[in-house]
């Protein structure tokens, strides 16, 4: 990641340039996928919905930080100055994992030799987990593309309609680990991650009363936002540890390949009708999928008899 803001700063056209985000895509992919698995492995059954909302949580940290200082430094030091920060942040990332990270202890991480041989329970589990994932993080891509043009059809500004969408990002990143720490100490994830989509749905939906605009952002960051490590904790559930590498592999290749059509299609609405407030009812649309599907993960983890190693 940190070699492809590299290549971006040295780019003289699109083709260099493309190649840079194909290269930092790669190395997203990967690195979400051993970071995950890390977690998962240190905090298996012990808080692991607090430990993975901190890690989730570290997704909105960074937008909210590009948010606030991509564009001051594009503007004053010109287009390249931003790849070379990302490029810093992933050097910096990269130097604290090698310095500091280590294998959970003996008896905390499985024993058994890594395996890529998912049983069926397992597959189904986890594809059913990828589309809770996915559909989740689609609605708020919509929403962070969509909600700005929504008050500024109202007669907001277009600096201070971005200003008060990014708060639900800003929130998001306390919400979230507080949210894991409560479903690990009152074991109710579900009805907890009911209550915060269904939030998140009415923040949506009364988003057009622009007077109401702050607190709703703050609503929807604060609560509706907040079940993030709840959904990523499906994994531990779902995956047998000696597996996680590549069952993580199977969750985040089903979960990109659900997610990237979701900003195209709000886009098409967009396009087709003309109204912004269309691409959020699409995106309360993706909220609901992420509470059927997280009923459907529970339905088949019912089913499955057996336990999840096999």
């Amino acid at each position: 990641m940190a070699a492809a803001g590299v290549l971006a700063v040295l780019a003289d056209g699109f083709g260099m340039l493309a190649l840079a985000r194909l290269l930092a895509g790669a190395g997203f992919v990967v690195s979400t996928l051993y970071l995950t698995k890390m977690v998962a492995d240190w905090f298996a059954g012990r808080e692991l919905a607090t430990a993975m909302a901190v890690l989730v949580m570290s997704w909105p940290f960074g937008i909210a930080i590009g948010q606030v200082g991509h564009g001051w430094l594009a503007e004053t030091q010109g287009w390249r100055a931003p790849f070379v920060a990302a490029s810093l942040y992933c050097l910096a990332g990269a130097a604290l994992v090698l310095a500091f990270y280590r294998p959970p202890p003996q008896g905390t991480a499985a024993v058994a030799m890594p395996s890529h041989r998912l049983t069926r329970r397992e597959w189904s589990l986890t594809l059913i987990a990828s589309v809770v994932w996915a559909a989740f993080n689609a609605g708020y891509i919509v929403y962070l593309s969509f909600a700005p043009r929504v008050l500024t059809a109202g007669g907001v500004s277009p600096f201070e309609a971005a200003s008060i969408i990014s708060l639900a990002s800003w929130v998001m990143i306390f919400s979230g680990a507080a949210c894991g720490q409560l479903a690990d100490r009152l074991g109710r994830s579900d009805l907890i991650l009911t209550m915060c989509l269904c939030s998140a749905m009415a923040s949506l939906a009364l988003l057009p009363q622009v007077g109401w605009a702050i607190p709703l952002s703050l609503v929807f960051g604060l609560i509706g936002m907040a079940p993030a490590g709840l959904i990523m904790a499906l994994t531990g559930v779902a995956i047998a540890p000696e597996k996680r590498a590549f069952g993580m592999g199977v969750f985040l290749s089903a979960y990109f390949v659900l997610t990237a059509p979701a900003p195209a299609i709000a886009g098409w609405l967009y396009d087709r009708i003309g109204d912004p407030y269309v691409p959020i009812l699409f995106a309360i649309g993706l909220f609901a999928l992420t509470l059927a599907a997280n009923v459907a993960f529970r339905f088949a983890q019912r089913r499955a008899i057996q336990p999840a190693a096999g």
